[in-house]
């Protein structure tokens, strides 16, 4: 494959990627900021503050429903064909969000409207990480998987830098009632421009190689789901279990923080959004660049040692955010989020994708992906909000929460050891190399 060809894949896999994943963290960012006050509206903040957060995790449940609908699609019929649909998704339930009225408006039906989206942008998502990252590992050379696999993942912190980003401007150029107002709408209806482009980069993109093959060979799975679940069980919950501490502590530092720092701490919604758009710049210089070294070193050894650095920093972290300086919120949230998270989502998307066969590749993938993300993911905003208020806002239940993800994730990457010889094949060969 030549430079420009590569250059293209990698395009059409993170451009997609960070779109989908720019419309998603609209939507996690204003949950903290604003819907509480304009569409999940009560007495106590708090449980306005819940309701938002909850409604965050709503859409985690659904994606794995997305999931196993746009992976049989993508083990059957095609991967691209996959990437086209779940970016319509996305995008429209996004757009349709900007425009939505009111609590105060129409009262109960705008929070039903507003979840309804909410779930229509879960089914897209759950089918469309799974496509990108099968895009860039199945064109890429056995040497250069790490990298490839990893040019995907870029596509979550650039699409939270676009979200972030967008909202930072305008909260730095409206008053906060403008803001609650009217300018969360902004980027929520500017995302069509996006979404539009997305599919201007993806439409010159051929079928994977992997794909191809199997097509030629007649090896398609009638059912992957069945065929997955059946074959493939230990790692799908390998895989779960791997993701708790890539999602979790991620929508810790990159979420729950916008709306905890503030509250609690004093700091502004902007100096906030400044630590996490900042972070993410950083973290998405490191994952190619981890991505490539875990083609050198191993995938399991650079997962293990983000994820046990993860464990060790879960104090630190809430001691050095509770500094109190803008200057200790943005060292806590660069450790975190910026450095420490990034060799552990580099290699996470290539990592599964070598413990499963090409038939079944996408559905198992986003399996596991996805089911972890929903048990650990949309909901660490919601327990984290949930620990303070039974704890007496103490932050250490949430330290040790973290802690926690970190253990079962460690004890769950171990596990791919147990697996037999001719499932493990290809990871040997790599991380001997």
């Amino acid at each position: 494959m030549d430079k420009k060809q590569e250059r293209k894949i990698w395009i059409a896999s993170l451009v997609g990627s960070s779109i989908e994943w720019f419309d998603y963290f609209l939507y996690a960012t204003v949950a903290g900021l604003v819907f509480n006050q304009v569409f999940f509206v009560a007495d106590d903040p708090t449980v306005g503050l819940l309701l938002s957060y909850a409604s965050l995790a709503l859409a985690f449940f659904i994606r794995p429903f997305g999931g196993i609908i746009f992976s049989h699609i993508g083990d059957k019929i095609g991967r691209k064909k996959t990437l086209i649909i779940t970016l319509s998704l996305m995008g429209g339930a996004t757009f349709l969000m900007g425009l939505l009225p009111t609590y105060q408006a129409i009262g109960v039906a705008a929070p039903i409207l507003l979840v309804t989206l909410r779930l229509i942008q879960g089914l897209g998502i759950g089918g469309e990480w799974g496509g990108a990252l099968l895009l860039a590992y199945e064109y890429a050379p056995p040497e250069k998987r790490g990298l490839y696999g990893s040019i995907p993942q870029m596509g979550v912190t650039i699409g939270m830098f676009l979200g972030t980003g967008a909202l930072t401007f305008i909260t730095s150029v409206v008053s906060q009632e403008a803001f609650v107002s009217w300018g969360w709408r902004v980027p929520f209806i500017l995302s069509a421009v996006l979404v539009l482009f997305g599919f201007w980069i993806r439409k010159g993109i051929d079928e994977t190689p992997d794909f191809k093959a199997m097509q030629e060979s007649g090896d398609v799975v009638n059912i992957p789901l069945v065929e997955t679940i059946k074959t493939h069980w230990r790692e799908v919950l390998i895989a779960i279990g791997a993701k708790f501490v890539e999602t979790a502590p991620f929508y810790i530092f990159g979420t729950f923080v916008i709306s905890y720092a503030p509250k609690y701490l004093g700091f502004t919604y902007t100096e906030t959004l400044i630590a996490v758009m900042i972070a993410t710049v950083i973290t998405t210089i490191l994952i190619p660049i981890m991505g490539s070294l875990s083609d050198k070193v191993g995938r399991k050894k650079m997962y293990i040692y983000g994820t046990l650095a993860m464990f060790l920093y879960a104090f630190p972290y809430f001691w050095i955010l509770h500094q109190g300086t803008f200057i200790a919120l943005l060292i806590s949230t660069i450790i975190g989020l910026g450095i420490i998270w990034a060799p552990i989502t580099a290699v996470l998307g290539t990592m599964f994708s070598e413990i499963f066969d090409a038939k079944i590749r996408y559905t198992g993938i986003t399996l596991g992906y996805q089911i972890g993300a929903a048990v650990a993911g949309g909901t660490a905003p919601l327990v984290a909000t949930a620990l303070l208020v039974k704890f007496n806002d103490s932050w250490v239940p949430i330290a040790l929460y973290i802690m926690l993800t970190a253990v079962i994730s460690l004890i769950s990457v171990i596990a791919i050891r147990s697996l037999n010889k001719e499932q493990v094949t290809e990871i040997e060969i790599i991380e001997e190399w």
